[in-house]
């Protein structure tokens, strides 16, 4: 009784394994084919829309800092006038004039050329 017992189990083993080989090579290649080609296109269609949300929101902020600039805020209208570079100019020239007050000139009697002082020049072996 053992032996058939594992004979038919061997048979319906061996007949099931044979039913799931001719079906995996009948069905399997469409059906992998197919899920892959969705999940491919799911794929485009992200990386399109990463690429579409992040270059709108870069639109967006540009859009907005531009609206920003151009308003009536008033620091920007303080940045927009002349007063930053008339006092960059005014404490230019007070540095200016300080440093040459600071500045003073020492004359060397030693180096300056005497006219009846002759220079002696190196001799050419």
């Amino acid at each position: 009784f053992v032996l058939s017992n594992n004979t038919a189990l061997n048979s319906l083993l061996s007949k099931l394994l044979q039913d799931y080989v001719q079906q995996t090579n009948s069905s399997a290649p469409s059906q992998v084919k197919s899920a892959s080609s969705n999940l491919e296109i799911i794929y485009v269609l992200l990386m399109v829309g990463l690429f579409g949300f992040f270059t709108v929101g870069v639109m967006l902020t540009n859009i907005r800092a531009r609206r920003l600039e151009e308003s009536r805020d008033p620091y920007n209208t303080y940045i927009a006038t002349d007063i930053w570079h008339k006092k960059d100019r005014e404490y230019f020239q007070a540095k200016l004039i300080e440093n040459y007050k600071l500045c003073c000139v020492f004359e060397n009697q030693l180096a300056v050329e005497q006219p009846n002082m002759q220079i002696p020049e190196a001799k050419s072996s």
